[in-house]
């Protein structure tokens, strides 16, 4: 309940935080327009909305880079880790924390949306904004589809789990590559350089692919240094010594044969005597 009761507050205040950015960007957008009242003054604001609107790029393009390049990837993560434990608080403490991450990622999604609607030239005239539109109808579908999961053991959950990690798994992806449109398209505009911030987040997707992957070894791993502590705590094993009832059946077997030895050895000196 504690959990619970921690996740919904959270939730209320993002929700809260994004509805007053997005108004703080609509007052911001409506300020400048009707600020330009006469012909000077309209130069002044020309420069001074060309550099407000290279903000609000930056902006959107650090919340899109945030949802679809961070939050969403690592919510993949979590839940892969879910899929792994035995059922517990730990299962439900990764459930929880995956619920979190790819709300938080539709949340800072919406905001950069709204943005781009209120602020941009919304053309839909190349990919970026073809393919962010997309991404935007396909991350709420996949909320959706997440709050009605059917229970376990029902012929509807394999159905829900197949298309759940598929659109999951392809918004992600695109949502990825549609940052890197995003990057290119920034520079085209602003004619800044993007370099910098290309490697950085080519770095941040190589860590979580290389995560993605480590996780399916990772139990392999552990099972191979088992093994390999049991070999090492586990020597080969000496022979234990024999107990005194076991001595002294040895040496009785031993005198009988040595008194068969000796009796043979007389019947042949009889024979050949």
């Amino acid at each position: 309940m504690r959990v619970s009761h921690m996740l919904s507050s959270f939730i209320t205040i993002l929700v809260l935080h994004c509805l007053l950015l997005s108004t703080f960007v609509s007052c911001s957008s409506h300020g400048e327009i009707t600020g330009s009242t006469n012909h000077k003054n309209m130069k002044g604001n020309a420069h001074k909305l060309s550099s407000q609107m290279i903000s609000y790029v930056a902006v959107h393009g650090l919340l899109l880079w945030g949802s679809m390049g961070f939050l969403l990837p690592v919510g993949i993560l979590t839940v892969r880790m879910a899929n792994k434990e035995e059922a517990g608080r730990r299962v439900k403490v990764l459930f929880y924390l995956h619920a979190i991450l790819q709300i938080l990622a539709v949340l800072l999604a919406t905001v950069g949306a709204v943005m781009s609607i209120k602020n941009f030239e919304n053309s839909f005239s190349n990919h970026h904004q073809r393919l962010g539109l997309a991404l935007y109808a396909a991350i709420w579908m996949q909320t959706f589809i997440g709050f009605f999961r059917p229970p376990r053991g029902t012929k509807r959950r394999n159905t829900w789990y197949l298309t759940h990690w598929i659109i999951g798994t392809v918004t992600s992806m695109m949502g990825i590559i549609n940052i890197y449109t995003g990057l290119k398209a920034y520079h085209k505009k602003t004619s800044r350089n993007t370099g910098i911030w290309t490697i950085l987040f080519t770095a941040e997707i190589i860590f979580i692919a290389f995560f993605y992957l480590f996780q399916d070894k990772w139990e392999y791993i552990q099972k191979q240094g088992l093994i390999l502590g049991n070999d090492n705590n586990n020597p080969q094993q000496q022979p234990a010594p024999a107990s005194d009832q076991d001595q002294e059946i040895n040496v009785s077997t031993q005198r009988d044969n040595q008194k068969a030895c000796t009796a043979k050895r007389n019947a042949l000196r009889n024979l050949f005597d």
